[in-house]
């Protein structure tokens, strides 16, 4: 029991971290780019590179997955109360939403129908 909860904390520790250097490093940086996805990053970075091993951080993760849902709800709440914003807002939203979509699968579909083109010859 206590080897499980401390496996917990160890990963909720390590994912905390990041978020924590995420955000020290977006305010020495001053840009606009938010420090949890500076934190998301080093995080990546660090599992890419085997500094930080998966089994550490994988409790962690599968909580905060599991319960993905709860943590949307504070935003839903939010945006509520901008609803009229949203709503004189739709079209460029949805347009951006469509066109962004549209984008990304062109994109991949020719770099996909090259490379696989590549690969027969």
């Amino acid at each position: 029991m206590l080897k499980t909860v401390l496996r917990y904390v160890a990963s909720f520790a390590i994912i905390f971290v990041s978020l924590w250097l995420g955000n020290a490093l977006q305010s020495l940086l001053d840009v606009s780019i938010p420090g949890s996805v500076f934190g998301m990053l080093l995080l990546f970075a660090g599992l890419a590179s085997g500094v930080v091993p998966v089994r550490l951080v994988q409790p962690g993760a599968h909580v905060f997955i599991r319960y993905m849902i709860l943590l949307f709800v504070p935003i839903s709440v939010g945006l509520m109360n901008h609803f009229d914003m949203l709503v004189s807002n739709a079209l460029p939203i949805l347009a951006s939403a469509v066109g962004g979509s549209l984008i990304v699968l062109i994109v991949l579909s020719v770099f996909l129908d090259r490379f696989l083109k590549k690969g027969d010859k």
